[in-house]
């Protein structure tokens, strides 16, 4: 096969130590190898780098094994070409896996351009990238403990949640301190209620009466200071990313330009695909790699399973929230076309097409500094406008009413 790198470098990445690979060609153009061990310490990385240097290795190639590829890829991103590579697209040979016959494989492989890498984003948008997914954890964690106080009441007998819509509010969070406290009766307790909810004072007075015991008011009084805890790491989270994200803000308010995305979800969105589009060289390239494109497997001329490949599970959940908040809009081309599809296909469909639709608009907004432009609900109208009139006058009339267009319609 064709050499396309006559020197370089495949890599083993484990958790304590990593198998490196280097090919070159001697003087007589004969292919030679040398496989060596080194620890993943900064120092012993920094002997690598060298090593790698004084060989004159232009580019390295390892395999994506967990969070084990970073501190690699961080130390030699400067100095060469640092491929990651999808585990999935590697196949070896059976009956003959060991460590540093993976490394020996990977440097072949990348030896004859075999391999694709990875999408990794620069830097800054890595260390933007870590908070907003440590953020979206920290919200999923501030809803699992909406849950649980929400099942201790349940126990208790008290059906606040009934009433209420957010037992976690300005009022709702009053009586449950004083739930906690037990110097208050349900009627004290409803007293609590501000705003309109005090015209539910009566059905507050029976919701918050219950059997609601000592191990009860420890067990809630502990779940609120979590919450707190919780509502405070957001906050400054939400800190954190203003802060990086201060070089980006053009592009993050005209990511905002496209309906159902508010400005967290463009944080997000951001964070994962970044600045950056000539890492694709087309849309379909980057919802491809973010999972949104349905599958390809053919064989023997018959199509086969059509399920979208997983992708990158952050993105695909961000775009799926705003597909379903868009699809919820009725004065929106988005939402238009959401109608459309869920009555073919399905809301679950219909979502994810939107997902796609709403990636694709971000690419060109990125890549060309432009702001989304609105097409508006009525354009699948004015697209049919001649279908739309033949379809409507021929279902009147199979009901039995005659129309007569005015003549400027008609023609």
């Amino acid at each position: 096969m064709q050499v396309i790198h006559p020197i370089c470098a495949g890599m083993d990445v484990h958790k304590q130590d990593v198998k490196v690979c280097l090919v070159w060609r001697d003087a007589d153009d004969q292919r030679q190898q040398e496989i060596r061990t080194y620890a993943t310490t900064t120092g012993a990385l920094l002997q690598l780098s060298d090593w790698l240097a004084q060989s004159r290795c232009p580019i390295v190639a390892m395999e994506s094994t967990g969070v084990y590829w970073k501190p690699i890829y961080n130390l030699l991103e400067d100095a060469f070409t640092v491929w990651l590579v999808n585990p999935s697209h590697l196949k070896y040979v059976e009956g003959r896996k060991t460590d540093p016959r993976d490394a020996a494989w990977l440097a072949e492989l990348l030896e004859h351009g075999l391999l694709q890498p990875s999408f990794i984003p620069e830097q800054e948008i890595r260390d933007l990238r870590e908070v907003t997914r440590y953020r979206r954890k920290l919200v999923q964690e501030k809803a699992s403990q909406h849950n649980r106080i929400q099942k201790i009441l349940e126990d208790a007998n008290i059906k606040l949640a009934s009433v209420v819509s957010d037992i976690t509010g300005v009022s709702a969070r009053a009586m449950l301190a004083a739930l906690v406290a037990g110097d208050k009766t349900p009627a004290e307790m409803a007293e609590l209620a501000r705003a309109r909810l005090r015209n539910k004072r009566t059905e507050l007075t029976a919701a918050l009466e219950g059997r609601f015991r000592s191990h009860h008011a420890r067990l809630l009084g502990l779940m609120l200071e979590h919450l707190d805890e919780l509502d405070q790491s957001i906050a400054d989270c939400d800190t954190l990313v203003e802060e990086l994200l201060r070089p980006f803000q053009p592009q993050v308010e005209r990511l905002r330009t496209i309906p159902g995305i508010e400005r967290r979800a463009a944080e997000e969105l951001l964070a994962e695909v970044g600045v950056d589009m000539s890492a694709f060289p087309s849309h379909k390239h980057l919802c491809s790699w973010a999972g949104l494109c349905p599958g390809d497997h053919e064989s023997g001329g018959k199509r086969k399973s059509g399920r979208m490949r997983h992708g990158n599970r952050y993105l695909r959940s961000i775009l799926s929230q705003c597909a379903h908040a868009v699809g919820r809009s009725k004065k929106t081309y988005l939402g238009a076309r959401y109608g459309r599809l869920a009555k073919r296909k399905g809301k679950p469909r219909a979502a994810m097409a939107i997902a796609h639709d709403i990636l694709e608009a971000a690419y060109f907004i990125l890549r060309d500094d432009v702001e989304f432009v609105e097409l508006g609900p009525d354009f699948f109208d004015r697209l049919q406008r001649d279908y739309q009139i033949r379809y409507h006058t021929r279902r009147l009339r199979e009901l039995g009413i005659e129309v007569a267009l005015p003549q400027a319609v008609a023609a």
